[in-house]
């Protein structure tokens, strides 16, 4: 029996870029027709937004609970990159998000990790090599090669680099890039590999030299990385390669909105909206061939309806013609999901974090507020007793990494910016591996914080003496099975007691995360050691 119903609106037809009284006729999920009426409608129907690049596991949510707070904001789909949980887990784990994913009423596009690990400089709880990845390519529910991290194996020919994206091509499916700072003969011979993308821009130059090398751009606004400001312009010189993402979004974020509030951003500093509404659902869906409707005759029936196109703020949400948002709620219940995880660690003390002082100059780490690049500075130790110890006076406080795949010594540096007057934090969320990482102030406090993290094997933490305030995460250490306003709730209150303790960073645990990845540089830590990504090697502590 066929399920037909009509929705009454402004339609905004981004094609013939005409907003238009109409009524949208739905027939079994397809859009049947699309009829101009005289009357006059206050409600606008346009299509759903798609966010381009997204790692899901960075909501803190399992797919299916993601998808219930996105619908809520208006998306409709996203094109995601397990690359978190494939990091832990391997195929297992790219497996248990698409099967999670298809318990829900959402279009999740997922995408081959093609960095597992990201480098051979750190260690992670899978490896997927190119016969993984031609496997994975040949699967029908994977849809891309996601993003090309090891941009220097591109560049320097490596052998099963090329060949993961020979498989791509071979498969007829897009190549997703990552390559911050990339320019000149460098990018021009990872451009001729048909990357087709890049999310890690910081400035309009550098997006605009990808752009003539036949890259489209994706503007990224996440918790840690906001490139909006800088790459605005981009809409209006470059309108049909572009495209916007979040990357990665903490719960918190998530919570308050998602690609809608990109879109009303750029519509607030003057851009065209139809070229803004392309970039959010149009360019998306044509670069990945998604199969998204775009409020066209015959499009599957995926539609917002909003009460302004200004603000964004969603009414309802349609997916293949079936409400899935109405009323401030979504329309299909939670799903309850097992757990799965990878924790091979035990217990640490104070002995294995010690730094025996074999110099006074050291090299730090210098964390930047919303960017993912570090830089690096050269400073006095603060030595006790032949240790070098925190220098909480002027900011200089001890990071740490601890396997939890194998049991190995912890690797301890130093890091500025983080502005902790007392306490520690930590967590088992540290691209691209996700061992365990922590920053803090003393020795007892980082060391209580890795040891509660091991105990509930996954989570982020913030400990001072036995005040402690956490959020556990059951599945790969990674997510939690929680809804939304939960984990959302649980991690403002963690993320809080950071800031309690003196930081100043806007979102302190996304930032310790991105502190272990190793492809951005200048100065990162992984579980094997110091990382100079500059120059692509190990590096000491101390300096010379």
């Amino acid at each position: 029996m066929e399920k037909r119903s009509v929705v009454s609106g402004k339609v905004v037809d981004l094609f013939r870029r005409k907003i238009f009284n109409a009524d949208v006729f739905v027939c079994d999920g397809k859009i049947e027709k699309i009829k101009e009426s005289e009357k006059e409608y206050e409600k606008y129907i346009l299509p759903g937004f798609i966010d381009s690049h997204v790692h899901i596991e960075s909501s803190m949510l399992i797919p299916s609970n993601f998808a219930r707070i996105a619908v809520a904001h208006g998306t409709v789909a996203t094109v995601s990159d397990p690359h978190e949980i494939a990091n832990v887990m391997g195929v297992e784990g790219i497996c248990f998000m698409i099967q999670n994913g298809k318990k829900v009423p959402f279009k999740f596009y997922f995408g081959a990790p093609s960095c597992v690990p990201a480098t051979p400089f750190e260690s992670s709880g899978a490896i997927i090599d190119s016969q993984k990845t031609k496997q994975l390519l040949e699967n029908e529910d994977i849809y891309f090669l996601a993003e090309m991290m090891n941009f220097p194996g591109v560049i320097n020919d490596d052998v099963a680099v090329l060949q993961k994206i020979k498989f791509a091509h071979q498969a007829g499916k897009p190549v997703d890039g990552h390559a911050p700072g990339l320019s000149g003969v460098g990018l021009r011979k990872y451009s001729a590999q048909k990357i087709s993308t890049d999310h890690e821009c910081s400035t309009l130059d550098e997006a605009e030299e990808k752009i003539k090398q036949g890259m489209k751009i994706q503007i990224r606004e996440g918790s840690a990385a906001k490139n909006f400001t800088n790459l605005f312009p981009l809409i209006h010189s470059y309108p049909e390669r572009i495209m916007f993402c979040t990357d990665d979004c903490h719960p918190d974020d998530l919570i308050k909105g998602h690609i809608n509030k990109i879109v009303a951003r750029a519509i607030a500093n003057g851009g065209n909206l139809f070229d803004v509404l392309c970039a959010a659902m149009v360019n998306p869906v044509k670069h990945y061939g998604l199969n998204v409707g775009l409020l066209q005759t015959g499009d599957p029936a995926d539609f917002i309806v909003t009460s302004d196109i200004v603000h964004f703020n969603v009414e309802k949400t349609y997916i293949d013609g079936s409400v899935v948002f109405d009323n401030g709620k979504p329309q299909f219940p939670l799903v309850k999901e097992k757990t799965v995880n990878h924790f091979n660690v035990q217990k640490i003390n104070i002995n294995d974090i010690a730094i025996k002082a074999k110099g006074e100059k050291v090299n730090v780490i210098v964390a930047k507020d919303g960017d993912l690049f570090t830089g690096k500075e050269v400073v006095k130790a603060n030595i006790e007793n032949q240790k070098i110890v925190a220098d909480v006076d002027n900011d200089i406080l001890k990071i740490v990494v601890v396997n939890r795949y194998t049991p190995v010594e912890p690797v301890v540096g130093l890091i500025k910016n983080f502005n902790l007057k007392k306490g520690a934090i930590a967590g088992s969320i540290a691209h691209d591996s996700h061992n365990i990482i922590a920053i803090g102030t003393n020795d007892d406090d980082i060391v209580n914080a890795i040891n509660t993290i091991i105990d509930t094997k996954g989570g982020i933490v913030a400990c001072d003496n036995n005040d402690i305030e956490m959020l556990a995460l059951d599945v790969a250490g990674l997510m939690s099975r929680e809804e939304a306003e939960q984990v959302a709730k649980k991690y403002d209150k963690v993320s809080q007691k950071a800031k309690a303790f003196g930081s100043k960073l806007n979102a302190p645990f996304m930032t310790m995360a991105f502190m272990a990845l190793l492809v951005i540089p200048e100065l990162k830590i992984g579980d094997k050691g110091l990382f100079d990504v500059s120059k692509f090697e190990f590096t000491s502590l101390f300096n010379a």
